[in-house]
């Protein structure tokens, strides 16, 4: 019998809250997504003024981020022609993101979600969900 980890509704708010936090402080109105350690979404904001067309990003990112369990940027720069990965992200129906701002949960080492933002550049995306993380981490006492 496996024994899975998954974030709960309350620690998937406290995710949330720190990447309004940080969004608030960019001065980016983001699309926040938060999915369990399958990819299945659980918690998911859009900030007044955040992009429609980023709110299935942001929910990308979150599935590819917890389904596959690297950062989204990570698939990016191995997304290349020639490199080991390229195509993946045509693959899972088109839901698999190669953009930048998803990031998986982690605690005690298991994955147990994933996060992904959207709205800002990728690199701002980044920011926010590494934002998300660490709230996450200092609120919970969780270590990664």
């Amino acid at each position: 019998m496996l024994e899975i980890k998954r974030l709960s509704d309350a620690e998937a708010t406290i995710l949330v809250d720190g990447a309004v936090q940080s969004s608030l402080a960019l001065h980016i109105p983001m699309c926040i997504a938060v999915a369990d350690e399958s990819g299945n979404l659980i918690a998911f904001k859009r900030m007044d003024g955040g992009k429609i067309s980023s709110i299935s990003i942001a929910i990308d990112k979150a599935f590819t981020a917890a389904a596959a369990r690297k950062g989204t940027h990570v698939y990016n720069q191995l997304c290349q022609p020639g490199q080991p990965t390229f195509g993946i992200h045509i693959t899972n129906g088109g839901r698999f993101s190669i953009i930048g701002g998803g990031l998986p949960v982690i605690v005690d080492g298991a994955i147990v979600g994933g996060v992904g933002i959207s709205s800002g550049t990728a690199g701002e995306d980044q920011v926010v969900a590494q934002a998300a993380l660490d709230h996450f981490h200092a609120v919970t006492g969780f270590t990664a």
